[in-house]
């Protein structure tokens, strides 16, 4: 299937997320080993920050629940991807999922082990822009704390793992293939950070989207091949042992030319401090 503009197509959609979504292009072919798009399994241990967002009455039992990534940048606070609170995806108002959880500290989704920690609160950041993706940020408060070695430290403005160049990793449980493949544990690939005016000859506006380097970084493999792709969204770009972006949306998956955008993670610092 195409990849969309809002990278949240799980593997069982509600027939309101399905209408919601809007095809950009079909996916770059995937190499027969490829995972996360061109990347490997790790294990959840060496990133414990990485979490997943689930809700079974929404999505299912297969894979329990996943539709999106999350980050812990505090014991009680995960950040996540706007677009994966919306009404149209969730089929309903956030406020109304009851069973909206976050997964973590578990290799496989539906295996043993870790914490399924009911969302306690959520918060949109109310300058998201659904038509452009800019500004797509969510902050999820948790009913219980994780320990504090699963919280990843956020890079502010001017920090060095934001230069072109910079290697970084990707993290989540969507699909692997471009082609809807999903996982059922969890996938890194490791990517690097490119140059704005990059991002911007790849986004000019229209059908592909427009890039906006204020609210937006990109990252990738000039050749295509390394990438996130649907079920990722809201998932950890790291670079520099810091948090860099949340996987926001492209076009295609991991397709020559179209790198992944991110939300960057500097604005959205500055989004949460100007919460009231």
């Amino acid at each position: 299937m195409p990849r969309v503009l809002v990278r949240v197509l799980p593997a069982a959609l509600t027939l309101a997320a399905a209408a919601a979504v809007i095809p950009l292009g079909p996916p770059a072919p995937a190499a027969a080993d490829s995972i996360i798009v061109g990347g490997k399994p790790v294990a959840v241990a060496d990133s414990p920050w990485t979490v997943a967002l689930s809700s079974r009455d929404r999505f299912g039992g297969t894979r329990a629940g996943q539709f999106c990534g999350g980050v812990a940048i505090a014991p009680s606070k995960v950040l996540t991807a706007a677009h994966c609170l919306r009404d149209d995806v969730l089929g309903a108002s956030v406020t109304e999922v009851r069973d909206l959880r976050v997964i973590a500290g578990r290799d496989e989704l539906s295996g043993p082990g870790g914490q399924e920690i009911p969302v306690r609160s959520s918060w949109v950041n109310p300058g998201y822009d659904p038509h452009t993706n800019a500004g797509d940020l969510a902050v999820l408060t948790l009913d219980r704390a994780l320990p504090e070695k699963s919280v990843i430290p956020m890079a502010g403005a001017g920090n060095a793992a934001y230069e072109p160049g910079t290697e970084a990793t990707v993290y989540g449980w969507g699909d692997t293939t471009g082609y809807g493949a999903y996982a059922s544990g969890l996938h890194a690939a490791t990517v690097r950070v490119l140059p704005d005016s990059d991002c911007a000859r790849a986004y000019p506006g229209g059908t592909q989207g427009a890039y906006d380097a204020s609210s937006m970084l990109c990252a990738g493999d000039t050749a295509g091949g390394r990438d996130a792709c649907q079920g990722d969204s809201g998932g950890p770009l790291v670079a520099r042992g810091r948090l860099i972006g949340l996987v926001s949306w492209g076009s295609g998956c991991g397709s020559p030319g179209s790198p992944g955008v991110y939300t960057r993670v500097s604005a959205a610092i500055r989004w949460m401090a100007d919460r009231t």
